[in-house]
């Protein structure tokens, strides 16, 4: 009696150990050739060459008291540009 449940249970057991391994090599498989296109795609992309925009950086505050307005300097370095004039404003 237990011989025929056996049987079944051991064909299932290998059935199951087949696929987990099947699975596991199809998925190292797909890994390993999205891999190879990843490589091709950075030898073949473009967009190294783009030239980047310098980023904004933070040199100050503009403070308006009644009505005075007050520029409060973060970096000292802007400060001959502020003098002589050279800034533009945006308005948002």
């Amino acid at each position: 009696m237990s011989l025929d449940l056996l049987i079944p249970f051991g064909i299932l057991l290998a059935l199951v150990i087949y696929l987990i391994y099947t699975r596991t090599k199809f998925e190292k498989n797909v890994v390993n050739i999205y891999e190879k296109k990843f490589d091709e795609w950075k030898k073949h992309d473009s967009s190294n060459d783009r030239k980047e925009k310098p980023c904004k950086e933070l040199v100050g505050l503009i403070y308006k008291e009644e009505y005075n307005i007050t520029m409060e300097l973060l970096d000292e370095s802007v400060k001959s540009q502020i003098q002589r004039g050279k800034f533009t404003l945006k308005d948002k």
